[in-house]
């Protein structure tokens, strides 16, 4: 255990002896720091996660208080059902359009949403920023940010790999329209109409769309929820079906907020390599986690220029701004081409001001915010979920990200409530939409990316009463 846990784990235990009560102050920062010899920052990471156990909770300009013993949470799920092990063509697009559309209205609860709030990022001071740049905008950069992209954005993003420990080259790096772009170039860059490629099963329906269009064949391999993708599994299906790529998300995968170990990382790009496949890693929520250091991405185990990592700032900084980036290894330069021959450039003023904002500090400020603010909106939506939902209910409990994939009991047919729900004004996102087969048809995806508020409450406890309905008939 680390320090920080340590400490977390010692409060706990006063907590649940009694020792200390509802209501009790806990030291400061400062003095826990010294009677502990530990680092402020230690103290800081176990108070953050005695928060995200519901145990403790932090008062504006007063510290850190005891709100109770720990609160009563769904089970987690356990397995998710095994997919067919075939390389499937895809018709999953008109299925994903009539869901999203229903749930696009502002009117609703946005539970269904793949968004986090806009109320949760610092778009009044990136609009200052953004004004500023753009006066001293150079007219050549209109010419000077054609693929691969704003050199000092992407001298930046090279600064932020080095610090989680990768070495990755400003010239390696291709800013693109947000992740989903990089994400389509790398998959143009390495595969053919025809292909077959890896993702996880449940997947993001993005993903899904993506290789229908291009006109690919899906081969879903079982996920776990907890600790993603089976690499048995995998390797069966690299050996049977000899796909082109992997599409991966490693890091709070979507839908379900899977987190890779590290050792299982290394693994996967180990194996990947020996089959000379390419690993397209998604990683949009690396940034959102709720522990003491960022996960590392699969990148950092790659040896032979395989893993194309691909991230944005749309989840964790600058949601329209569009800006994302691919770092592809060995296939950087053919990426760019693709850049240049279907978008040839991503916009020069919001290139310009996020390289502005991130020069200027206040990034990592602005995200140990939004990580508290999302741990804490997790813990609330997962307790009414414990306390509103059908006996038999499960939920994954992230590490990071907004997202809970939501099990109901058997029998209850998601789709059927997400058209229920509507009538009430809420979105979720039912679990059909996330696979190319017929499965999943009693679980969902439920966002938690929204300050907790009496709409929010509501909206769970209503669709807690029409799961409950419909496990009844």
């Amino acid at each position: 255990m680390t320090r920080y846990e340590m400490l977390a784990d010692d409060i706990a235990r006063s907590i649940d002896t009694g020792v200390l009560r509802p209501g009790d102050r806990l030291p400061s920062v400062r003095q826990a720091s010294a009677s502990r010899e530990i680092s402020p920052s230690t103290v800081f990471q176990a108070y953050y996660l005695l928060e995200a156990r519901g145990l403790i909770r932090a008062r504006d300009r007063s510290g850190y208080y005891v709100t109770g013993t720990a609160p009563r949470l769904p089970p987690e799920p356990e397995n998710l059902p095994q997919p067919t092990a075939t390389a499937a063509a895809l018709e999953i697009s008109e299925r994903v359009f009539d869901v999203l559309e229903s749930t696009l209205r502002r009117d609703l609860v946005p539970l269904g949403s793949a968004f986090p709030s806009p109320l949760l990022f610092p778009l009044p001071r990136l609009a200052q920023v953004m004004a500023s740049s753009v006066q001293k905008l150079d007219p050549w950069s209109s010419v000077d940010d054609l693929s691969p992209g704003n050199a000092r954005l992407r001298r930046q993003i090279a600064l932020r790999y080095l610090i989680d420990g990768l070495h990755v080259h400003t010239d390696d790096i291709v800013i693109t329209n947000g992740a989903l772009e990089a994400l389509n170039l790398c998959l143009m860059a390495v595969t053919r109409p025809g292909d077959a490629v890896v993702v996880e099963s449940p997947t993001f329906y993005t993903a899904l769309q993506s290789l229908e269009r291009i006109g690919l064949h899906a081969i879903e391999v079982q996920t776990h929820p907890r600790e993603g993708i089976d690499l048995a599994a995998l390797e069966s299906a690299l050996t049977r079906h000899r796909p082109k790529a992997c599409w991966l998300m490693t890091n709070f995968q979507n839908p379900l907020g899977s987190l890779m170990p590290d050792h299982k990382k290394r693994d996967l790009v180990e194996l990947l390599a020996r089959h000379d496949v390419p690993l397209i890693e998604d990683d949009v929520y690396g940034e959102l986690y709720f522990g003491s250091k960022r996960p590392t991405p699969a990148k950092a185990f790659d040896r032979h220029g395989l893993v194309m990592h691909c991230s944005s700032f749309s989840k964790c900084l600058a949601p329209g701004y569009r800006i994302g980036w691919a770092a592809p290894g060995r296939f950087a330069r053919t990426v760019a081409r693709h850049k240049l021959t279907t978008t040839l450039t991503t916009s020069a003023p919001a290139q310009a001001a996020l390289a502005a904002y991130l020069e200027k500090g206040g990034y990592d400020r602005h995200l140990r915010h939004l990580r508290q603010a999302l741990s804490s909106q997790q813990r609330d939506v997962m307790q009414a979920v414990a306390r509103h939902f059908p006996p038999g209910t499960c939920a994954t409990r992230p590490d990071g990200g907004y997202f809970l994939w939501i099990e109901l009991p058997d029998g209850i047919d998601a789709l059927d409530l997400h058209q229920r729900a509507l009538s009430h004004g809420i979105s979720i996102a039912p679990g059909r939409i996330f696979t190319s087969h017929p499965r999943f048809a009693n679980c969902f995806r439920l966002n938690y990316g929204h300050p907790w508020d009496t709409d929010i409450e509501q909206a769970i406890a209503t669709l807690g009463k029409l799961a409950t309905v419909g496990s009844r008939a």
